[in-house]
């Protein structure tokens, strides 16, 4: 399993996908249609589930609009835009692609799921919300000085801090965890293995919007070792993400399984 987003960048998707008859614990097929914004969106339309308005093209944009960057950036050179003119007067020389999606206002969350394919359920391993430079730092600043500072908005993610969500959203968040696990296997037969992050934003009316995916462990895992809330109350001890990963591992040597949970 790929640790870090990060380290795809380092990575030709042609090298993953290549069989070197090393085994991956999880589902290396599926790292292309993260890291490709156009193959995301299909998979969250395939999905069903809530995801924000993407522009076709600048012209489109008629409100609240954050321009994403392709590539596993961690939100650096993201900016939002409010129309057609302002997305030109701060695109500058955009280099590669980039995806224009609707601004959500709500509160950040990821949740870190795991699926495993030896009992065939779906766990909820942790949550996090990411701390973003300068976007965070902003409100940190009086209203009335923020015009006349000319300070632009960043969103380079630079740490990671716990989240626990109240419960009535639980169920909303095992259905789009169930539902992108079973859209997944729409693109590869095994679809998804072991950690996923699904990353969101849940709105003043309590609707959690999905606005990426992440086929393997995500930074936001981080903070939950030796354990979280989640799997302290379904495990009765401490379980870390990597220590999920090994006991799946156990489980499909125990039952001579490995194939189920690698590619």
């Amino acid at each position: 399993m790929v640790p870090h987003g990060s380290f795809i960048s380092y990575l030709s998707l042609d090298f993953i996908e290549q069989d070197f008859n090393v085994p991956l614990v999880g589902n290396k097929y599926l790292f292309k249609w993260e890291s490709d914004r156009t193959l995301e969106r299909r998979w969250l339309e395939d999905a069903g589930i809530p995801f924000p308005r993407v522009y076709d093209t600048p012209g489109e944009i008629d409100g609240p609009a954050i321009v994403k960057l392709f590539g596993a950036k961690g939100g650096q050179g993201y900016f939002v835009a409010n129309s057609s003119r302002d997305f030109h007067e701060r695109a500058g020389n955009l280099e590669g692609g980039y995806q224009i999606q609707e601004y959500i206002i709500g509160v950040p969350l990821y949740f870190h799921f795991f699926y495993s394919p030896l009992s065939d359920e779906l766990e909820l391993l942790s949550i996090d919300k990411r701390y973003e430079s300068n976007i965070d730092g902003i409100g940190r600043i009086p209203a009335a000085d923020q015009p006349a500072l000319g300070i632009r908005p960043s969103y380079t993610v630079v740490g990671n801090f716990p989240v626990v969500v109240r419960e009535s959203l639980l169920e909303q968040v095992f259905d789009i965890g169930e539902r992108v696990v079973a859209a997944s296997r729409t693109i590869s037969p095994k679809g998804l293995i072991g950690p996923f992050c699904l990353e969101t934003i849940c709105t003043s009316d309590m609707e959690i919007v999905t606005f990426e995916i992440s086929a393997r462990i995500v930074a936001g895992t981080n903070p939950f070792v030796p354990s979280s809330p989640y799997t302290y109350f379904k495990y009765g001890k401490d379980i870390s993400c990597g220590r999920r990963i090994a006991m799946e591992i156990r489980d499909a040597l125990a039952t001579e399984s490995m194939e189920e949970v690698t590619t």
